[in-house]
């Protein structure tokens, strides 16, 4: 089992920056060369879309189109942590933000977060005009 639990989402104004933290405990994995971690958001009456993920063992990342050269995801391996960095937000990134994870493969990163196993509760990012 993994748990998974995030942290720094706010109220932010436009054009401004947050950056998200997702800590997980439980089952090893940073070794693991078939663990993903992936940021979901979902906004009020919307479908969860995928965000970011990466894959620890080879360093992998995918974006979502909507975020590709504002958000940048890493992680920290001794502190068994991934982050998302949020630049040049948009009120169209309020929503609430999930740290999601699964353990399959060897290559490539799931955008669909049925593939995903382990979640987080989310934080909510706000983004004001």
């Amino acid at each position: 089992q993994v748990q998974l639990v995030e942290s720094g989402g706010g109220l932010v104004q436009t054009g401004g920056s947050l950056r998200l933290s997702c800590a997980a405990s439980g089952r090893t994995f940073s070794s693991s060369y078939s663990y993903v971690s992936g940021w979901f958001r979902q906004a009020p009456g919307k479908e969860r879309e995928f965000v970011a993920a990466i894959r620890w063992s080879v360093g992998t990342i995918d974006y979502a189109d909507s975020v590709k050269g504002r958000f940048t995801i890493s992680r920290d391996n001794a502190k068994n942590t991934v982050y998302l960095e949020m630049n040049s937000l948009k009120p169209e990134d309020t929503a609430v933000y999930y740290c999601a994870a699964y353990y399959r493969g060897i290559v490539g990163i799931a955008k669909n977060d049925r593939q995903y196993d382990y979640w987080g509760q989310g934080t909510q990012v706000t983004v004001s005009s």
